[in-house]
């Protein structure tokens, strides 16, 4: 199928078992507010979900099977918006709380408890991990840092463990992989 309307530019992406839903991005030249959803059992065209509570590009998605977070991204300034939804219904994104540093292109991981959100460009490289926790709304705590300062890295995660891969600190592509015990605090290892 087609999304509701082409876009560019890092759009958040997140899902249940059920639903995939995705904000953001760019329609060429404007910021887009727009969030699509699909469901993974069928095919065809995306659905309108409803809009972000900010339209910008350049932002991250996250969350467990009940919601998802849509955070960051840019206007063309950096924001440090969280805004959520719930996956299982549709209807306009709700503001969560704000990032510790606004920021754009995060690294983002989640366990059905804990969304954290790593690195990104402010527009320097930062190397902040913030987390917050999913059922409930306010603003990001800090975690810790990163072994690098980078931005445009990817996340990955299971229950117990999130790992940030890759990015960017300019000149360089970066090769490294952090991890982080997604429950507890404190700075990311050095994976491999």
């Amino acid at each position: 199928g087609d999304l509701s309307a082409a876009r560019q530019s890092n759009m958040g992406a997140t899902g249940s078992s059920t639903r995939g839903v995705w904000g953001g991005g760019q329609v060429h030249p404007a910021n887009s507010d727009i969030i699509d959803y699909i469901t993974f059992a069928t095919t065809g065209n995306a659905i309108d979900f409803g809009n972000l509570t900010v339209a910008r590009r350049n932002n991250n998605g996250t969350g467990n099977q009940t919601r998802g977070l849509f955070s960051g991204g840019q206007t063309p300034t950096n924001q440090d918006v969280i805004d959520y939804v719930t996956i299982a219904s549709v209807g306009n994104a709700t503001d969560f709380g704000n990032l510790s540093v606004a920021r754009k292109t995060m690294g983002t991981a989640s366990s059905p408890t804990r969304s954290l959100f790593a690195g990104g460009q402010t527009p320097s490289n930062s190397d902040v991990i913030d987390y917050v926790t999913i059922a409930s709304t306010g603003n990001a705590t800090d975690f810790g840092n990163l072994t690098v300062e980078r931005y445009a890295l990817q996340g990955v995660s299971n229950n117990t463990r999130a790992a940030m891969m890759g990015g960017y600190a300019s000149p360089t592509m970066l090769n490294t992989i952090d991890y982080v015990t997604i429950a507890s605090t404190g700075d990311a290892q050095d994976f491999g």
